[in-house]
């Protein structure tokens, strides 16, 4: 039996905190009774309304639920500051809209906790995904960004940004001394390519992925421009030989 803990990253999400915490918390609990095994820790980066206060309370109501304030801005900063201090033998995250349907963490944790993958990442390019309610320039935004990713870095992944990554806790160092370092969302892409530079056993995970358009506030110029600067500034870190990763998929 693996530990795990889930980070969920938020800002300012006081409106559908409690409701899709208590959602992800119902069912860790359904599939994972074993008392110990796991947490969600909701790590937020720089909220200016009630979220941290909600979080306290959940915290306070459920021991399974962990709570982790970083003063500035950026999920990627989030993400390291929650792995950073995390004991489990899994770490990664989910996006609080739980866009990606729950059902696919059991394939993720069976991946790595049975089938010896370093890291899951959920994929809404594949053939065998599945996505609903996405407007359509965002989707042109992805594919755009992705097929960019392919073409400027050489990677092999197919989703380098769907918010839903799982992997081995020890792995984890290794990512980031080889490049894993942003404090943005491109921090979700770095860990990607990466895993591939190092050669670790990635698994693809096609995924049911629904898209909470009400919640969304990303603005797809400015990120695009940060991108690309992170993309540049990734580069120059990639392996002269990248080695080829062996890749699962379901």
């Amino acid at each position: 039996m693996m530990t795990f803990d889930v980070s969920i990253p938020v800002l300012n999400e006081e409106a559908s905190l409690d409701r899709n915490v208590r959602v992800l918390h119902q069912f860790l609990k359904a599939h994972f009774p074993a008392e110990g095994q796991w947490r969600i820790v909701i790590a937020d980066n720089g909220s200016a309304d009630q979220t941290p206060e909600i979080a306290r309370a959940l915290c306070r109501e459920k021991p399974e639920i962990a709570f982790v304030q970083v003063p500035e801005r950026g999920v990627g900063l989030a993400l390291k500051t929650s792995w950073g201090q995390s004991q489990a033998d899994i770490v990664g995250y989910m996006d609080l809209d739980l866009a990606t349907a729950l059902p696919h963490f059991l394939e993720a944790y069976d991946a790595i906790a049975n089938k010896s993958y370093d890291i899951v990442y959920a994929t809404r390019l594949h053939p065998r995904s599945k996505v609903i309610n996405r407007p359509f320039k965002r989707e042109i935004a992805s594919r755009v960004f992705n097929l960019m990713l392919k073409y400027y870095l050489g990677a092999r992944f197919s989703d380098g940004m769907c918010g839903f990554k799982f992997l081995r806790r020890d792995v984890y160092p290794r990512l980031f001394e080889a490049g894993a370092q942003n404090n943005g969302w491109f921090f979700s892409t770095e860990l990607l390519a990466t895993a591939e530079w190092l050669g670790l056993k990635i698994f693809e995970l096609p995924v049911t992925w629904t898209d909470d358009v009400s919640s969304s506030r990303v603005e797809i110029i400015p990120l695009a421009k940060r991108y690309i600067q992170a993309m540049r500034a990734l580069k120059r870190k990639r392996p002269v030989s990248a080695i080829p990763h062996p890749t699962g998929r379901r």
